[in-house]
């Protein structure tokens, strides 16, 4: 039989990190360590307070049938948590969950554009950004994040391609993210002011991820789009509990804003799914409604590791910038591997045992750089430095071994 599958197929390919991962396994059975930087899943441990909530949930027999709706209890803890947290109040019916942000990126083009309509993504962006919109049909608008403009995007000359007054297409949708997976960028304040009054011009809906806030460094505030005057007329914004709480297999995330958004697409995934199950909402309740502590003492971590990864590689002569916020640094590739990051990566992993991502899975700009995910303690980033430089791969390039082995005993 000729099986025949769709042609949507055709623009996927094999998921980088599956790749990547088959790479690891390879190196792992021939008896090698593999110092994995590549797929952002925390190392941490959810909160007690929040796996007792799952396990009594889960030992009640009535919790095994259909959700059908979200528990009320998660939905005022929603509330509590944009109150207390961003200073944002929300109304019941701006709130619905999803299975994690990047299944609500991928579905809610479905519930808000037709075939050929442009939505605006960010490049380098992540690849759900693209993706979500592509599987609804929507013509892809890629708008570059460049380090003159301090990676944000330049508003006007978007408008003039694909604004409310441009000669052609209008876009219908921009998604947002900052921090930014992958590049670890944050936005001021006056970005978001100037976002909203732009997108209500251009008749653009803004959709905000907001999976990082809580993972931002350097004394800043990690904020909502929802906390600036005017942004629930133009945005909706989802949060994730996967990388704050530490939630990630349970998929638990929520798309809050615009009443009008959140309902439709409630409407749409209605038809799809019968809710999530009730022990993981007990979990979520009790996430968003417990102490901060352990989320500030896990930032703080993390910006350890900031540091011990991207200091320590700019010491050895790779520049490294500091990361705004996320999980994630990026940087360039060293000169002499040109823009070819796939082949600096497979020989890093090769000679070190160092394994990272690609930066072009991330777009046409991420080409020739990579993504670290801040996924290992600063000894285990201090032993993969070693490696890195007792290796060569640097030295060949930039200076004699003995110096870099110095600087690295000094990190």
């Amino acid at each position: 039989m000729n099986i025949q599958t769709s042609e949507r197929m055709e623009d996927f390919e094999e998921g980088i990190f599956q790749v990547l991962n088959e790479k690891k396994s390879e190196m792992e059975a021939q008896g090698k360590k593999v110092y994995n930087f590549t797929v952002g899943t925390p190392d941490f441990k959810p909160a007690q307070h929040i796996v007792d909530a799952v396990c009594r949930a889960a030992a009640d027999p009535e919790n095994y049938k259909y959700a059908l709706r979200d528990l009320p209890e998660l939905t005022e803890a929603v509330i509590h948590r944009y109150h207390d947290r961003y200073g944002v109040e929300l109304t019941g019916q701006e709130i619905m969950s999803v299975y994690g942000s990047q299944e609500g990126i991928a579905h809610i083009g479905l519930s808000l554009i037709d075939a050929g309509d442009v939505v605006l993504v960010p490049d380098p962006g992540y690849p759900i950004f693209s993706v979500g919109p592509a599987l609804a049909g929507a013509e892809l608008a890629c708008y570059e994040l460049l380090p003159e403009n301090h990676y944000l995007p330049d508003l006007e000359k978007i408008a003039a391609k694909w604004g409310k007054k441009a000669a052609g297409k209008r876009a219908r949708l921009m998604i947002v993210s900052y921090p930014l997976n992958p590049i670890g960028k944050a936005a001021p304040d006056s970005f978001y002011e100037r976002l909203i009054a732009w997108a209500g011009e251009n008749e653009i809906l803004i959709i905000h991820d907001n999976a990082y806030s809580d993972i931002i460094y350097d004394g800043r505030t990690g904020r909502s789009i929802l906390s600036f005057p005017g942004a629930k007329e133009v945005a909706v914004e989802f949060y994730s509990l996967s990388k704050s709480f530490n939630y990630t297999g349970a998929r638990m995330g929520f798309l809050v804003g615009n009443e009008k958004v959140v309902q439709n697409f409630k409407k749409l995934r209605s038809q799809i799914d019968y809710g999530t199950f009730l022990p993981v909402q007990y979990g979520a309740i009790a996430a968003l409604k417990g102490p901060d502590d352990g989320v500030k003492e896990q930032c703080k971590i993390y910006e350890e590791r900031r540091n011990a990864l991207c200091d320590g590689f700019t010491k050895l002569g790779w520049n490294f910038e500091r990361s705004q916020g996320t999980m994630f640094a990026w940087a360039k590739i060293p000169e002499r591997f040109g823009d070819d990051d796939v082949g600096f990566v497979m020989e890093l992993l090769r000679e070190t045992g160092v394994l990272c991502t690609p930066g072009s899975s991330f777009g046409r700009l991420g080409k020739g750089h990579v993504r670290f995910a801040l996924v290992l303690p600063v000894e285990v980033i201090g032993e993969a430095l070693g490696r890195v430089a007792s290796s060569g791969i640097l030295s060949a390039a930039l200076e004699g071994q003995e110096e870099i082995s110095e600087k690295v005993s000094k990190i």
